[in-house]
């Protein structure tokens, strides 16, 4: 096999993955709404009693609504690589996931093809809603959206590898759901995509202590940091590591003889 294979494996996946965002329009429709309730009516309801105080990357006070954008980004992201996990154990349960893993690729490539594929849908959501919410009046400087690409890719990966993760411990599609709820909202309540850490620690230390051993918190805080035209390297740092070790993990346990797959009975099951 040479590159021109690898590459047309890579299109092969990722084509697949955007026909199938493509033809779910309630997928695309499910991943804005909720970020934007939380802008247009949790925001506005929580303006005067959650205005932030001027804080990093802000050079100013912020209203809460411009404070929240990057945590509702960081939320469409995790929402969207559970979706894209989701649709792994699908897969796997119709069959067609076997067809996938015994092609002559390595198998890490074609799980990174996979949440390659699932990291540019969630791309074109973000973008999506951050249009919206520009129209809307949060708006950050023009250059922040495009240094706000990796911000996106590395979290993209995080999420997409914790959910390609889970898939392996699941052995029917229902049980899934159940397991989505126990991550997604965890991850995402105790972080600092609502509230800064700072007010977290007023109302709770140990939720404090939570926030900050989150994983989710510094994928937040990385993308703040780069729609407003600044790098935190330790968010960043935290971030890259996190999704590469999820994704070791991940590519570990769909190896059928060592990792979860193998005692499922393969990836056909």
């Amino acid at each position: 096999m040479n590159l021109a294979s690898y590459g047309h494996c890579l299109r092969g996946v990722v084509s697949r993955e955007l026909l199938r965002f493509v033809h779910q329009r309630s997928r695309f429709v499910a991943a804005l709404v909720r970020p934007l309730v939380w802008l247009f009516v949790f925001a506005a309801g929580f303006r005067m009693a959650l205005g932030v105080a001027m804080t990093e990357p802000y050079q100013t006070y912020v209203l809460y609504e411009v404070y929240i954008v990057p945590g509702l980004v960081g939320m469409i992201q995790l929402f969207n690589g559970m979706q894209s996990s989701l649709s792994m154990v699908y897969d796997r349960e119709m069959g067609s996931m076997r067809v996938l893993l015994v092609s002559p690729f390595p198998r890490w490539y074609l799980l990174v093809s996979k949440l390659l594929a699932g990291t540019l849908v969630s791309i074109v959501q973000v973008y999506v809603f951050l249009a919206i919410a520009y129209l809307y009046g949060v708006q950050a400087p023009l250059a922040g959206y495009v240094l706000v690409l990796p911000a996106l890719v590395v979290t993209g990966f995080m999420v997409g590898a914790l959910g390609m993760l889970l898939s392996t411990f699941v052995r029917q599609l229902e049980n899934f759901a159940g397991i989505m709820n126990f991550v997604i909202f965890p991850m995402f309540f105790l972080s600092s995509a609502l509230y800064p850490l700072w007010r977290i620690r007023e109302g709770s230390y140990l939720v404090y202590q939570i926030a900050a051993l989150n994983p989710f918190t510094y994928a937040v805080e990385m993308i703040r940091f780069a729609m407003y035209e600044r790098f935190h390297a330790v968010a960043s740092s935290i971030s890259l590591v996190t999704a590469l070790v999820l994704l070791g993990l991940a590519i570990l346990a769909y190896n059928p003889a060592r990792g979860m797959m193998a005692r499922k009975g393969g990836g056909g099951e």
